[in-house]
């Protein structure tokens, strides 16, 4: 036993003799490659100096409204919703963060991390893309680099930080763990994946590379139940942050464009429909005449695989390149029709030109998609953040009337949605009738 135990420490003095140059070998080489960061000061691997500088920037949002119980004061508003925000203009004092933290309310602060609080004004939301914009007026803040998403790759780190579950400011990692998400909401969706830990009051805040560069605002989250984190989460990527942002910065609100090209998703049994072997894409179910889709040679039935060389997995994709592309502006469009692949040019057209857009079996008013139906006329789709998307309609409803008034086809469907203001629609869903408000 003795023998054992000293040829055991003898080994162990060995091994230990040959570790400690080949630890040294590697805190050298992480010094000079840098696979990761590595703080030769404290001997330990870190990413805290890339990303310091980016925790000021990082605020919490306080929202306040009319509280539901009894009245405090002069009806003073009470804390109904709570999220967090990025700095992006330190000048100016401009705030990023969602539209579902700031909705509904009167009165909105903006907590720093020095512990300073400063109320903040409304410059504008942007409901599609589950964006808000607030501006505050304070000396000595701090802002966040923005990176444009389109350089990102799967595998990246992450790191996403806000103010969790009542928690003061909090950093979790991660990776980016797919791109381009879509097909989970009603808006416009082209989103960022991770599994970096977000939680309630995470909302608005920033997710960040390795370098404490902002590549999006985290939005939402994937959970199985009980609302905690799956490990799943979405953000808005910075390219469309920046568009939409800008947007808001200049007039309050955002326009988007059009194509004329009414799109439903692919799915297995369009796919089989169409003679397809694949299943993601964007299929073309109408063209509006005189359209910018219908002069670059689009027609009903083709599938769009790619847009502006990114790959389209159903019409959300579409919808979110459109959605930021300014009216005159040219989208290359990769297509199937009939098996064989064909190219476009698409030129964006302004939205408000073409309140109603009727192609020969198609309407689409105000984001709602019909068609005729054996039993009527029939909503396939919802554009995403329309105002159809936000009244609550649901690809499959039937539409029965609008403002009291029959509809025959869909001609008359065209001039009923063609007119101003709101229109009461009364659709049938699931067996039973109900009557939908659809604003402008």
């Amino acid at each position: 036993m003795r023998r054992t135990i000293y040829r055991a420490q003898s080994l162990s003095m060995v091994v230990l003799a040959a570790a400690v140059p080949l630890l040294a070998a590697t805190a050298a080489s992480a010094q000079t490659a840098q696979p990761i960061p590595y703080d030769a000061r404290r001997g330990v691997f870190s990413f805290a100096s890339g990303l310091e500088g980016a925790l000021p920037a990082v605020v919490q949002v306080t929202t306040l409204g009319q509280s539901e119980g009894p009245s405090s004061g002069e009806n003073e508003p009470m804390p109904v919703a709570s999220g967090s925000g990025a700095i992006i203009d330190a000048r100016e004092g401009i705030v990023v963060t969602n539209n579902h933290v700031v909705e509904g309310g009167r009165k909105f602060t903006v907590d720093l991390t020095d512990g300073r609080i400063f109320d903040a004004v409304l410059v504008g939301t942007d409901k599609a893309t589950d964006l808000a914009v607030l501006k505050i007026e304070a000396p000595g803040l701090s802002q966040i680099e923005i990176v444009n998403s389109d350089s990102l790759r799967t595998g990246d780190l992450a790191f996403a930080v806000g103010y969790p579950l009542g928690l003061d400011q909090t950093l979790t990692m991660g990776v980016i763990s797919g791109l381009g998400r879509s097909g989970m909401g009603d808006r416009i969706e082209d989103y960022i994946q991770t599994d970096a830990a977000v939680n309630s009051g995470n909302s608005g805040g920033p997710l960040l590379d390795s370098r404490g560069r902002l590549i999006g605002i985290n939005t939402s989250i994937l959970s199985g139940g009980g609302g905690g984190n799956d490990g799943i989460a979405f953000a808005v990527p910075s390219r469309i942050l920046m568009y939409v942002v800008g947007q808001l910065r200049a007039t309050g609100e955002v326009k988007r464009g059009t194509t004329g090209a009414i799109l439903g998703s692919l799915n297995p049994q369009r796919s089989r429909d169409f003679g397809l072997g694949i299943v993601r894409g964007a299929v073309i179910e109408d063209v509006a005449p005189g359209s910018s889709a219908e002069a670059a040679g689009l027609r009903r039935g083709d599938v769009v695989t790619r847009i502006q060389n990114r790959p389209v997995a159903n019409a959300g994709t579409v919808a979110a390149t459109i959605g930021i592309a300014e009216p005159g502006t040219e989208l290359q469009v990769v297509y199937l029709r009939d098996g064989r692949e064909g190219r476009a040019t698409v030129t964006v057209e302004a939205q408000g030109d073409r309140p109603v857009i009727t192609g020969a079996d198609v309407v689409l008013a105000r984001g709602l998609s019909t068609r005729a139906a054996a039993d009527g006329l029939q909503v396939f789709a919802v554009e995403g953040g329309s105002p159809a998307a936000g009244a609550g309609f649901q690809a499959g409803d039937m539409i029965r009337s609008v403002d009291g008034t029959a509809l025959a086809d869909l001609g008359s469907l065209a001039t009923a949605l063609g007119g101003a203001g709101d229109h009461q629609i009364v659709v049938a869903r699931n067996g039973e009738e109900t009557t939908i408000t659809l604003g402008s």
